[in-house]
């Protein structure tokens, strides 16, 4: 039984045309939270709300051998400038359905059915885990606390995403 957690590399993506650094509270709590869960965070970077922008972005994080995970946070609802979701569709592997649909079952008792304006979602782009969060706080600490963290600790029963990530990258 791991008494550590195995630590993985994460890029912190936040999509927005206002935020920076500084001001990026939904990024700063994902790279809090994932620190303090012994993970490291080998990029951190702001994009516009611009499809090839994000694309890109992405595919920096994806193409990165040493990087295990991204996620991103912002440009997930359904205005014209939220195209965070067609920006991944394109560099998805394997939809992991799963993930949007017990985000927005666990969001519905914080927001009601406001959650239907989310498309939040993961999958894997070839060996690299894709998160996609929406840009509140109260979204992000939901799927980090519920869902992304526990998936991500290696000593989560009876599965996890750690323990998954060394079949997958053997089968590439």
């Amino acid at each position: 039984m791991d008494l550590v957690p195995t630590p993985l590399q994460i890029a912190i993506i936040t999509v927005s045309d206002t935020r920076t650094l500084d001001t990026d509270k939904s990024g700063g709590l994902l790279m809090d939270q994932l620190l303090a869960a012994g993970h490291v965070i080998a990029l951190r970077r702001i994009v516009k709300d611009d499809l090839d922008a994000i694309r890109s972005a992405l595919s920096q994080g994806i193409d990165e051998p040493l990087i295990d995970v991204v996620i991103t946070t912002g440009g997930t609802g359904i205005t014209q400038r939220d195209v965070t979701p067609e920006a991944f569709g394109p560099l998805v592997t394997k939809a992991i359905p799963g993930f949007g649909e017990l985000f927005r079952w666990l969001s519905y008792a914080d927001i009601g059915a406001s959650t239907i304006q989310s498309r939040a979602e993961a999958g894997l782009c070839g060996t690299t885990l894709v998160f996609m969060l929406p840009g509140s706080t109260g979204a992000v600490r939901l799927a980090l606390e519920k869902i992304i963290l526990p998936q991500l600790d290696s000593r989560t029963k009876p599965c996890n995403f750690v323990e998954l990530l060394p079949r997958v990258r053997s089968e590439s």
